[in-house]
């Protein structure tokens, strides 16, 4: 075992001591130390439940003959984030989570490891980190919240950013406003659209790191505490076996994962974390083939924000393996991959039933014929930029209009909800990428507030942040290069024509390449401001959205 380097032999009485000292036994040292990496806090409404998730694995742990040892992640609410400075803060999270987790894994060489995360950077964080340590991991996850009721319709955050949007716009009063604040977000657990938690969750099933349900089971379920104790024991079975993560995520794997991603119509914010957790794992995956991969996978499922169908809903037609059941009546996925359970992908899926075909779509009357994200290239953005197609309402898929330029979010809202966005217009908030924030903020509160004040099917945005999974509409991010490092959406002025045509996956500005070039002579790099401590190392090392923001030594230090 490789937690013997750590617990056995003479050199190692002086650890075995510190281990007496926490309160463990011989008979608890001579099994396997399984690490239990608990992301449980009192500031996310998706980990508030974790402590419960975390005792039930430990319990599944020591009835399969192994030793469960808890140590804690962090994790940002990005809700709470949104809006103000904290949201620089969010995305960085992600490579905390993986390098922390590293240590504590390396340092006390467990033999295994049992990952509790739930929202938006946790769960691809720790998938990172799984990745790097490569020993016998499994996820699960702390469940997605039931969705909020008001005047009769199912809600979550998302309709509550919009009704703030709405209420700016004199569509609702601040009654109705504040009713919204009291019952759109009703339980603990991840919020309950296909935003970006739930995204990731569904796909640790897809990509075989999660059990069944992992990414779809609400919260409040004592289904979810099941699962748990379930996972607790599967991860016995796995060290036993020798089954690591590497040998789960092969590139096969990632491409399950891509396809999945399309059916469901996942957040943007996916085409972020599926880079970097490949990039883990030792894969480039190159989002040049993500449309590819939609033009060929069908988008099954229009959940929150797209549609008004939310994550228990899904639960209740048969979940992700449902959905994976579909995929495989067109031969879209690679089913003899070995997964967290043991089995292949086709025997996990063996007897999925979709028993729900409007929340489900069946494989031969989709929502769409092509997948739920598309990536753009064009002279806006060279190296792509990505959209959440599922979520583009038909008129807006083509688009073209002047440009209304913003050099932070704070900025564009002012002038959303200050009425001076109309019909048509094209807003542009730039110097909020990886290095440009720093961090990568997400534009809730732009789409949100374009949405509420009924400019949805009328005003695209882009930029070179990123989205919540909760933006719906033409929100097109993730523009690289940045402006930060002088990317061409730098160069673009007030009232440049933009075209936008998402079938053809272009963006351009119309204006020429001698001009582009006159512009680029004369640009300076806006001021980031005064930087300290974490932020400002991210900054010097972070790479850009289309690599997946990974981090990267300069290249004279590799």
């Amino acid at each position: 075992m490789r937690s013997d380097e750590a617990k056995c032999g003479k050199r190692q009485s002086p650890g075995r001591s510190l281990y007496n000292a926490l309160g463990y036994t011989k008979e608890e040292l001579d099994k396997p130390l399984i690490a239990v990496v608990s992301s449980y806090n009192e500031i996310v409404p998706g980990h508030m439940n974790l402590d419960k998730i975390t005792e039930a694995v430990k319990l599944g742990i020591a009835m399969a003959g192994g030793t469960p040892v808890m140590f804690p992640a962090i994790a940002v609410c990005d809700g709470i984030a949104m809006g103000h400075v904290g949201m620089k803060y969010s995305l960085v999270t992600r490579d905390l989570i993986a390098d922390s987790t590293e240590c504590m894994m390396e340092a006390h060489r467990f033999d295994g490891m049992v990952c509790i995360p739930n929202c938006d950077k946790n769960v691809p964080g720790l998938l990172m980190a799984a990745a790097r340590v490569n020993v016998p991991t499994i996820f699960v996850s702390g469940g997605p919240m039931l969705a909020g009721h008001v005047d009769g319709h199912k809600t979550s955050l998302s309709s509550l950013f919009e009704a703030v949007g709405a209420e700016a716009a004199g569509k609702i009063t601040e009654e109705k406003l504040y009713e919204y604040e009291c019952k759109a977000c009703p339980t603990c657990g991840s919020c309950s659209g296909m935003y970006t938690a739930n995204s990731m969750n569904c796909l640790t099933e897809a990509i075989g790191m999660g059990l069944g349900g992992n990414g779809t089971i609400p919260a409040v379920y004592s289904e979810r505490i099941r699962l748990a104790k379930h996972a607790g024991m599967k991860i016995m079975e796995l060290v036993k076996k020798d089954i690591k993560p590497r040998d789960i995520m092969t590139k096969e794997a990632f491409l399950n994962a891509l396809t999945v991603d399309m059916a469901l119509g996942c957040s943007t914010n996916s085409m972020l974390h599926l880079p970097a957790i490949a990039h883990e794992c030792g894969i480039e995956l190159d989002l040049s083939i993500a449309n590819e991969m939609s033009a060929r996978t069908p988008n099954l499922c229009h959940l929150a924000p797209a549609g008004p169908t939310y994550m228990e809903d899904l639960n209740e037609a048969g979940g992700v393996y449902a959905v994976m059941k579909e995929l495989t009546k067109k031969n879209l996925l690679y089913t003899d991959l070995i997964t967290c359970t043991g089995k292949t992908v086709a025997e996990n899926i063996e007897n999925a039933v979709n028993t729900n075909p409007e929340v489900i779509r069946t494989i031969d009357n989709p929502y769409s014929e092509v997948g739920g994200i598309a990536v753009l290239k064009g002279n806006i953005a060279p190296d792509t930029c990505v959209v959440k197609r599922s979520a583009v309402v038909p008129e807006m898929l083509v688009h073209s209009g002047p440009a209304r330029v913003f050099d932070c979010e704070e900025d564009a809202i002012d002038a959303i909800k200050g009425g001076k966005i109309v019909a048509g217009d094209v807003v542009v908030i730039r110097y909020e990428g990886p290095k440009g924030g720093p961090g990568m903020r997400e534009m809730l509160n732009p789409t949100s507030a374009i949405a509420g004040m009924g400019l949805g099917s009328s005003v695209a945005l882009i930029t070179d942040g990123r989205f919540s999974g909760a933006s719906r509409g033409a929100s097109i991010g993730h523009v690289s290069p940045e402006a930060a490092v002088g990317g061409p959406i730098a160069l673009v002025e007030e009232g440049d024509i933009i075209d936008i045509d998402i079938p053809a996956n272009t963006i351009n500005v119309r204006v020429s390449d001698e001009e582009l070039s006159s512009r680029k002579a004369k640009w300076t790099p806006k001021d980031p401001g005064e930087l300290k401590g974490y932020l400002k190392r991210y900054r010097s090392l972070v790479t850009s959205g289309n690599r997946g923001a990974v981090l990267e030594l300069p290249k004279d230090l590799q």
